[in-house]
């Protein structure tokens, strides 16, 4: 099976996108994760860039890491520098990374515009770096610059600047689509050029700024790349680079190309959503492969295909990756999707059963009532569980008390009350948060963990408010969805009520729930 490099510039690139900041601490978690994922070259910032990344390097000597080696990352050399003195070049020779990754210009109007100098000195300037820091013992992986956007400018200098990198001795020559703006037409056709002309390994390295980016990195791959760049979650700078979470599957499975151990595909779903906590990004639930909603599955003949042969409606099975299947409960949806959710109870049910029957009718009255299902599979889960007779609830609730503090004495909007028992002991916490959902969400677990310490990894990470019937004015029916995170998996829940706490407390409540359930049945209770 024909390998492939993956570079991976989540800590580098990833964190230019906007709202996205890794602390040094979670620098070094996701360098840890990857490493434990297998990817082969982890990107971990540019030594001059800013103190933390300075820090970050000399941490990072220390690190054992069992496949990855880390890259520090930097610009060729100033033109009126010689490379044993340029400023750059020494930062990424202290980082004491085995790799360091340089780029380059490979555009004309860069080499005139940003760098002021003359399309010679330009290729100097990349010869003498890469020179410089292989005589200096490190593998040098060079990233061409605006490669693509060059070739329309003037082919022949693009072509040349890579030529000259690989002259120099760099261990791979990585063609940059910079500004996104490139079409896999081209991307393959002076791909292949690429992989002709010079004698290393070639690379890509795409931005999304036209949706195109993991299929440009595979028409690079096709057309003899064997070095990819790209980041989890598409990260990255405007719309994004390369996503890896996308590329990896694409490749492996469905091209037979080694990325990563192929023991480690099932971890890559979770490195996904590890990395979006970190970055305290709500994880894509569509993204393909990885996200909540790529296995799920609405409509009552999709869910009978599936239960009689995955192959019907699924490109792959889910686990390959470390995903889950799930069945959306709805109007549109049979008792196939229902039934699923019960086998995980109650195997023996069916379609006729009494059980099945109960629940559904269940279900339906909710509905009437407000309820909606479809997206609250945490909810569902728990009905059916009190249908069958196989709930008992965690804590027992003595009362709540919400206050709205107007005008706000602090920087908290509200604060609330909540007294509640576990097993005859009782507990009551007080808490301020910034609106009344959010002080009684912070009493509600400020007491819970006192007897369950495990929900210190939960938080809400989405809050939802929809009036159902406007007609009534305020005391109309309102409907809550609440999304919750532990940091390796989210789930929904719903509540529904014309007062909006008590909407809220019943998702609070059931989310807290469903989240000890699932740790009572993984042994962490």
């Amino acid at each position: 099976m024909q390998s492939i490099q993956i570079y991976d510039s989540t800590l580098r690139d990833g964190a230019q996108g906007e709202g996205i900041s890794f602390s040094l601490e979670d620098k070094i978690k996701v360098v840890r994760k990857l490493d434990e994922l297998g990817i082969s070259y982890i990107e971990a910032g540019n030594p001059t860039s800013n103190p933390k990344d300075l820090e970050f390097f000399q941490i990072a000597k220390t690190l054992s890491l069992h496949t990855a080696k880390l890259c520090a990352f930097g610009s060729t050399k100033r033109c009126d520098t010689a490379p044993e003195t340029d400023s750059g070049l020494l930062a990424l020779l202290e980082a004491e990374t085995p790799v360091v990754t340089i780029f380059g210009k490979c555009s004309l109007l860069h080499v005139a515009a940003i760098l002021g100098v003359t399309p010679e000195e330009n290729r100097r300037m990349i010869w003498d770096s890469i020179h410089y820091l292989k005589a200096c013992g490190r593998e040098v992986i060079f990233d061409a610059e605006h490669f693509f956007d060059g070739c329309i400018e003037d082919e022949d200098y693009a072509f040349s600047c890579i030529q000259t990198a690989a002259d120099a001795g760099a261990d791979a020559v990585v063609l940059c689509d910079t500004n996104g703006g490139s079409f896999f037409d081209r991307i393959e056709s002076l791909t292949r050029k690429a992989v002709k002309l010079i004698s290393v390994p070639v690379g890509i390295h795409t931005h999304n700024d036209t949706d195109m980016a993991v299929a440009n990195t595979v028409a690079a791959v096709l057309a003899g790349a064997t070095h990819v760049q790209g980041c989890m979650n598409g990260f990255g700078e405007r719309c994004g680079n390369a996503n890896l979470c996308s590329i990896i599957p694409n490749l492996q499975i469905k091209r037979g190309l080694s990325c990563i151990p192929e023991e480690n595909l099932s971890l890559l779903t979770g490195t996904s959503r590890y990395i979006s906590e970190l970055a305290n990004v709500i994880p894509d639930a569509h993204a393909p492969y990885v996200g909540s909603s790529a296995f799920a599955h609405k409509g009552g003949m999709h869910v009978d295909g599936v239960l009689k042969n995955s192959k019907t409606f699924e490109h792959i099975d889910p686990s390959r990756v470390g995903n889950d299947r799930r069945f959306l409960i709805s109007e549109v949806s049979g008792r196939s999707n229902l039934l699923s959710l019960i086998h995980a109870y109650h195997p023996n049910a069916t379609k006729s059963s009494p059980e099945t029957q109960r629940i559904l009718d269940r279900l339906k009255q909710l509905e009437y009532e407000g309820y909606q299902f479809e997206a609250a599979d945490a909810s569902v889960e728990l009905i059916i569980r009190k249908e069958l007779g196989m709930y008992t609830p965690f804590f027992e609730l003595d009362h709540f008390n919400v206050m709205a503090n107007e005008p706000k004495y602090n920087e908290f909007s509200s604060s609330a009350i909540v007294k509640l028992g576990v097993g005859g002991q009782y507990q009551l916490t007080v808490a301020e948060g910034h609106g009344p959902v959010n002080a009684l969400d912070k009493a509600l677990r400020k007491a819970l963990e006192t007897f369950y310490p495990n929900l210190k990894s939960m938080r809400l990470t989405d809050f939802k408010v929809r009036i159902i019937d406007g007609s009534r004015a305020t005391e109309a029916v309102t409907r809550v969805l609440i999304e919750s995170t532990d940091g390796t998996q989210t789930w929904t829940t719903v509540g529904v009520s014309s007062d909006i706490l008590a909407a809220s407390w019943k998702a609070l409540v059931d989310s807290i729930e469903y989240k000890l359930y699932q740790d009572q049945n993984s042994g962490k209770n």
